[in-house]
């Protein structure tokens, strides 16, 4: 490493704590300007949880969108967001979001290694200023060089090969793992990135009231890191901490998470509630059903194109196609899943054979989730309900419900199939596509539970990406995005890829910011 004292001090323009999307978008965006930037990665791989994600990312009015033939602008994104999202959080900071979400990819595309695409993927609210097909763009796939390069070879892994501990996939790298892989690449052609891994934030310095560094734990020694420009905090959320979910969200732990695993545990937001900072939106985060893992883990879950959710009483409780985190807002207000002793089932028929009719992240394997409880198979529905605990009668009237609606093509109780992100994912060849009948046994009951894809509150910001006080003033030196700060989006999930594209945002803004700082 360069610029290391004797005393064991690190030193800096800019500290970056965290390498997913929008932290490693922050310290493109210092070290284009010309700062000396050092990024500090708690485990031993780069991306966090965004390496983890399909990479949507909801920046309104911006040139891939264009290439694509999208017409977008920020006040088209503006009247659905208002709508969407409303007073929950400052209007300033929406409008923050918005009105530089193009400017963000133009930035980054300017380097060669950063190039986006558009792909429809449906908005997820019907609200005013809604794209129906969505307005979403993705990283474009990042071919791997011959020679093993030392950044890339230390992108996470994808989910189903890190959670099952399989070898990662030879070929190009996709999705999350492309857009950190790009960004890496950004960084270095700068010239004045640097990045640590294994290193974790214990606290920031203040020296007369400004945040001017970091101590950091690396390799089992404590250094201190100086950064003469600020810190930007980008390290993800809480929501691999027991102790912290329980305090602010009142769940049982924090094991059904799909936070990349070794970090995200609220190291950054007490680090900056100990220097002053003040919080919000504790209690929420980026929910999704998730699929119960023998391990007592959970994965995602989405897409849904077959089957029905029930609670412990057999019955159903929401359109099962809604957008994961307004489903899981479902299984929130039933309190259904949200506890061990109480899963939610999805039950589905023999047509689908030993795969569950969706998309999961983490493949599910049959045989095993049988033999731990998780999956039961019946040839008769009595004998399926005998076997998930769930009354028979209920279940049997449930199911025959919802076949008369299959049959008739229109969801009397939840609607589903009748909004266009539902039908983005059916297969269906019915009168209405999103409603399959459940017919043909044998006859299937999978365990689901509530997940999330990380915490969405924390610091407050304002619209520089600067942390705030109790008082609403700015803590000099300190910036954050992504999850360690309180959603811009308040409790709401209005599109695809609205975490990762909120937090580069943020990220960007906080580089320009620092930049100008003395």
């Amino acid at each position: 490493m360069a610029n290391t004292h004797d005393s064991g001090d690190l030193r800096c323009d800019v500290l970056v704590v965290g390498s997913g999307g929008g932290a490693l978008t922050g310290a493109y965006g210092a070290a284009a300007r010309g700062l000396d930037t050092l990024v500090i990665e708690k485990t031993e791989y780069f991306g966090g949880t965004t390496a983890y994600s399909g990479a949507g990312l909801w920046l309104p009015g911006n040139q891939a969108q264009a290439r694509g033939g999208l017409e977008d602008s920020a006040d088209l994104a503006r009247a659905y967001f208002r709508a969407v999202v409303g007073d929950t959080t400052p209007h300033a900071l929406q409008d923050a979001y918005l009105d530089h979400a193009g400017e963000t990819v133009a930035f980054l595309e300017d380097n060669a290694h950063v190039r986006f695409e558009y792909r429809p993927f449906p908005d997820y609210f019907a609200a005013p200023g809604r794209f129906d097909a969505g307005r979403a763009v993705f990283p474009v796939d990042l071919p791997l060089p011959e020679e093993p390069h030392e950044l890339l070879t230390a992108v996470r892994p994808p989910a189903w090969a890190q959670r099952l501990g399989l070898p990662v996939p030879e070929g190009p790298l996709t999705d999350g793992r492309a857009l950190i892989g790009r960004l890496l690449l950004a960084l270095e052609s700068t010239g004045r990135g640097r990045t640590l891994r294994n290193t974790a934030l214990t606290r920031l310095v203040t020296e007369d009231g400004r945040i001017t560094g970091a101590e950091a734990v690396h390799d089992g020694r404590t250094r201190r890191i100086r950064a003469r420009r600020g810190v930007l905090l980008a390290a993800g959320g809480f929501e691999a901490d027991a102790e912290l979910r329980r305090s602010w969200q009142g769940l049982p732990g924090a094991d059904w998470t799909m936070g990349a695993p070794g970090g995200n545990t609220g190291d950054a937001l007490r680090a900056a509630v100990e220097a002053g900072a003040a919080t919000a939106l504790l209690d929420q985060a980026w929910w999704c059903p998730s699929l119960r893992f023998p391990d007592g883990s959970a994965a995602f879950t989405l897409g849904l194109h077959g089957g029905i959710f029930v609670d412990g009483s057999g019955r159903r409780f929401a359109n099962e196609s809604l957008p994961y985190d307004r489903m899981g807002r479902r299984m929130l207000a039933a309190k259904a899943g949200t506890t061990p002793g109480d899963p939610v089932w999805w039950v589905f028929d023999g047509r689908f054979g030993d795969e569950p009719p969706g998309i999961t992240v983490v493949p599910a394997d049959r045989e095993t989730f049988t033999e731990a409880g998780l999956w039961h198979t019946s040839d008769t529905l009595d004998g399926l309900a005998a076997r998930t605990g769930l009354d028979p009668a209920a279940l049997d009237a449930t199911v025959r419900t919802f076949n008369r609606y299959a049959a008739d093509g229109t969801d009397a109780d939840f609607h589903r199939g009748e909004d266009p992100y539902d039908l983005f994912f059916a297969q269906g060849q019915g009168p209405n596509p999103c409603l399959v009948p459940i017919e043909n046994g044998p006859y299937h009951a999978v365990q689901i539970v509530l997940g999330d894809l990380g915490t969405k509150g924390g610091v407050r910001t304002d619209t520089h990406a600067r942390v705030l006080r109790e008082d609403g003033t700015p803590l000099p030196g300190l910036y954050a995005a992504g999850n360690t700060t309180a959603s811009v989006s308040g409790p709401a999930y209005p599109g695809p890829g609205a975490p990762i594209g909120s937090a580069m945002v943020f990220a960007h803004l906080a580089a320009a910011h620092l930049a100008l700082q003395q």
